[in-house]
């Protein structure tokens, strides 16, 4: 029985008489488990996305097993167990192809064994939203341990922060501003420790965003990988995940409306990655709680961006967490009347009790409300006839003289045509022109990978030219910059208005009245879909097949249809 007297989950397996709960019971003695263990006490379960191919979570060995001395501690029964991992820097086509598989992995693995609350290990980009989606069909007491971002890159005497200096160095390599070897040499300094990215990247972003929406305790986002206060940290979870089963505390009376709510208007605040819209939505669909696309612009303006960090400013998260990390700027937005003060998080107090008493120790590094380093450059939604589901920008990474500009498309129907023209200098383009990539959407790449901050030709960037627009139905890596169109909905691949974009079309931009519109009549539209072809599939068969047929597009999360509303952790059917 739990705290609260409601029987524990974990009793049909361990509480069993006869040969079922022989078998459960003997086949764990095994491993030289106590007889105490199956006394009724919380069975947790720690979901580990350790994988020597997923650096960010390379240190996962030695957190679970923090998590475990505090699950102990605190009275329960812990039990680790693998899942799938997506390794940001090294898997192909692209990591966002299977977050819904690694979702589906941790959702059945949790339904299918004796758990009644659940510690889960995430920290590189897409191994955080997938555990919370998984997590979030079941809805038992559930808990995030983040992974903690590297310490700070350092090369000639300065900081460097992942990714973003890394799209910066390979342009400046192309234009012939930096040499091979110095960038070989920042190669080495970049990644100094464990840990995910140190930019405001799209790890950085999850963590926080796992933050604000309650899942993790409050101050635990920034915390370094190799910090002792993250293994403390980690032990101390251990521990509340106990107490969770005990209060019944449920994802769902966590993750509600409102913690979304707070969640999109931290995001705008930290200058978070684009890439928070399409997670935080898929996770929401799992959770029956409504969210749409529109809700990231509406609640993200007016909103300041306050946190110097890379790539909208300065510096790195170590210096984010030295400062005083996310409740910091929590608690200036409750301060301002932003946030929902009584949302409800994983300690067990709300959002108002968790920052009464937190200080800025770096207004540099985090800026007072009233005196931000951008105001109102939350995430914008574009709308218009090339993006009837809508299209996103993140204005705090893009170049202002551009945000309202109209120019000649140069249009590029594939990833690889794209590439292969990058250092043509017969390639009839300028400045001035506005650059189109298709077919790389959730179905067309497959996966829509982060492809949207695609580079600029080398005839451009020998005139020092560092921006230009650019359009696409991809993603892009939140520690990347640039005045970039993402998420064009519906994708090409699909037969969006985007799939019919000619080279020499005009375009129009307009971020402040949140227009994107491509200057065609609606009766060449109309020839030009009647000739389009719909592309073949990457790959028809196994899982890119099952992901082709039912992802849904960037506005609805990029989640699978039949994945949409959680089923709970009922098994659904008895083992006989």
């Amino acid at each position: 029985m739990s705290g609260n007297g409601k029987k524990l989950r974990s009793t049909a397996w361990f509480g069993a008489t006869g040969k079922d709960g022989f078998a459960h019971r003997s086949w764990l003695k095994n491993q030289g488990t106590p007889i105490d263990a199956f006394d009724g006490r919380p069975v947790i379960g720690i979901c580990n996305s350790w994988s020597e191919l997923t650096p960010c979570n390379a240190h996962f060995r030695d957190v679970a097993e923090m998590v475990k001395r505090g699950v102990w501690e605190a009275g329960g029964f812990p039990l680790e167990f693998p899942v799938m991992s997506l390794g940001e820097p090294i898997m192909r086509p692209t990591t966002m192809l299977f977050r819904n598989l690694m979702s589906m992995d941790v959702e059945e693995s949790i339904r299918a064994n004796p758990l009644d609350g659940v510690v889960l290990l995430s920290g590189c980009d897409k191994t955080q939203p997938a555990m919370l989606m998984g997590a979030a069909s079941c809805d038992l007491p559930s808990i995030v341990v983040t992974g903690g971002p590297m310490l700070n890159g350092k090369f000639q005497g300065r900081d460097i922060g992942s990714g973003t200096d890394v799209w910066r160095f390979s342009e400046d390599v192309r234009a012939g501003n930096m040499t091979l070897d110095d960038f070989v040499a920042a190669e080495a300094g970049m990644s100094r420790s464990n840990g995910h990215c140190m930019s405001m990247g799209t790890a950085s972003t999850m963590a926080s965003m796992t933050e604000a929406l309650g899942m993790t305790p409050t101050g635990a986002a920034a915390i370094p990988a190799v910090d002792a206060n993250r293994r403390r940290y980690a032990q101390n979870i251990g521990r509340r995940i106990v107490e969770m089963v005990n209060e019944d505390l449920h994802m769902s009376k966590i993750v509600t409306r409102e913690a979304f709510e707070n969640a999109i208007r931290t995001n705008a605040a930290i200058g978070g990655s684009t890439n928070a819209i399409i997670h935080l939505i898929a996770v929401a669909g799992r959770l029956g709680v409504p969210l749409e696309i529109e809700d990231f612009d509406q609640l993200g303006r007016g909103v300041p961006l306050m946190v110097n960090l890379m790539p909208n400013g300065t510096y790195l998260m170590e210096d984010f967490y030295y400062a005083g990390g996310l409740p910091v700027v929590t608690k200036e937005l409750l301060d301002h009347g932003l946030l929902h003060a009584d949302a409800m998080t994983v300690t067990g107090k709300t959002v108002g009790e968790s920052v009464a008493d937190v200080k800025n120790y770096n207004t540099e590094v985090i800026t007072p409300f009233d005196n931000p380093l951008n105001n109102d450059v939350g995430l914008a939604v574009l709308r218009g006839n090339l993006c009837p589901d809508g299209a996103v920008i993140k204005p705090s990474a893009a170049t202002p003289a551009l945000m309202q500009h109209r120019g000649r498309a140069v249009v590029f129907e594939t990833v690889e045509d794209m590439r292969e023209q990058m250092d043509n200098d017969d390639l009839d383009i300028d400045e001035t022109c506005i650059m189109v990539l298709k077919g790389a959407g959730p179905r067309g790449y497959p996966g829509m990978a982060e492809v949207g901050n695609f580079p600029l030709p080398r005839k451009i960037l020998k005139k020092g030219i560092t921006d230009m627009v650019r359009i696409s139905d991809a993603r892009m890596s939140g520690t990347a910059y640039g005045t970039v169109v993402l998420h064009v909905a519906p994708e090409s691949a699909v037969g969006g208005p985007l799939a019919l974009v000619q080279t020499g079309d005009m375009i129009e931009l307009d971020v402040e009245g949140r227009r994107l519109h491509l200057d065609v009549s609606d009766e060449e539209l109309e020839r030009r879909r009647a000739a389009w072809e719909e592309p073949a599939p990457a790959l028809d068969r196994g899982y890119v097949r099952l992901y082709s047929q039912h992802v849904m597009q960037a506005d609805r999360g990029c989640d699978f249809d039949f994945l949409v509303g959680g089923s709970g952790a009922a098994v659904p059917r008895e083992n006989h």
